[in-house]
């Protein structure tokens, strides 16, 4: 990704966030207990303003996890926080 502050990057480095939650039962169920939602909408709020940029705010709240999601991604953790910026403030919260 060369222009992590596109916003189709940003989405991009958000959704494969969001992938690397969910391939682990105590990571995913970590998120949707912070966001406040059930598994069994997932796929719905998935779909909501501002999602994306919760599943960043997630992994920018735990610097761990974060290195580990830069591990498993190739992504720099470093390039997160602009991917953050650049998804910008939601119109609505899920």
């Amino acid at each position: 990704m060369t222009n992590l502050n596109s916003r189709e990057a940003a989405q991009a480095v958000a959704i494969e966030a969001l992938s690397f939650l969910a391939r682990d039962p105590d990571r995913v169920s970590g998120f949707l207990a912070n966001a406040g939602i059930g598994p069994d909408r997932l796929r719905d709020v998935a779909r909501e303003p501002g999602f994306l940029a919760a599943v960043l705010d997630y992994l920018l709240a735990d610097e761990p996890l974060l290195l580990m999601f830069a591990e498993d991604s190739g992504i720099s953790a470093r390039s997160v926080p602009a991917a953050r910026m650049a998804l910008g403030e939601p119109d609505k919260m899920f």
